[in-house]
């Protein structure tokens, strides 16, 4: 009986940690599946009558998270680049004064609005599911509550675990 007292609590403390983290891994598994088959479907460049490309990708990641995942307007992002080596990659400065290699606007620097938002980016993609040829990013983020109250005190931050998934694709040099 003393035993199982000193044991039982590390058990169950484990058991539950283990079902949390498994769960968090599951999920991860489950959007990166979901991003990629969105994606798959995002570079046909197919429109379906009485729809959009990105209802229909947000449908998508909907049914292959199976419901665990509450898709909002943020949780899908789609950015589209030029080419594969421009995923990620801050605007680029044309006049650097202090040449620090950072956008600094308080020095007068000058960048190249690549994605034409008017203001300079960390990231240089421009919103939207790109049109034919097009090197698209998608990206899924979500933010993953702990159901316990016993493991949020230790798993992620104050119970919240930020889930990504992502995957670069070019788009089919699909018609107009």
């Amino acid at each position: 009986m003393i035993e199982l007292a000193f044991a039982a609590p590390v058990v169950i403390f484990s058991i539950i940690a283990m079902i949390e983290i498994l769960t968090i891994m599951f999920v991860t598994t489950l959007m990166e599946g979901a991003v990629r088959e969105a994606s798959r479907f995002g570079i046909t460049g197919f429109v379906p009558p009485g729809s959009t490309r990105e209802q229909v990708i947000a449908d998508i990641v909907k049914e292959n998270t199976l419901g665990l995942v509450d898709i909002q307007p943020d949780t899908i992002t789609t950015l589209v680049y030029l080419d594969f080596d421009k995923v990620g990659q801050p605007e680029p400065l044309t006049v650097d004064v202090n040449g620090n290699g950072k956008y600094d606007a308080a020095d007068g620097d000058q960048y190249t609005d690549v994605n034409g938002n008017g203001t300079w980016d960390l990231d240089q993609g421009a919103t939207g599911v790109g049109g034919a040829s097009d090197v698209v990013l998608y990206t899924i983020s979500y933010d993953w509550k702990i159901f316990t109250p016993l493991m949020a005190a230790f798993i992620g931050n104050n119970g919240v675990v930020k889930l990504s998934a992502s995957v670069a694709v070019r788009n089919e040099p699909f018609g107009p």
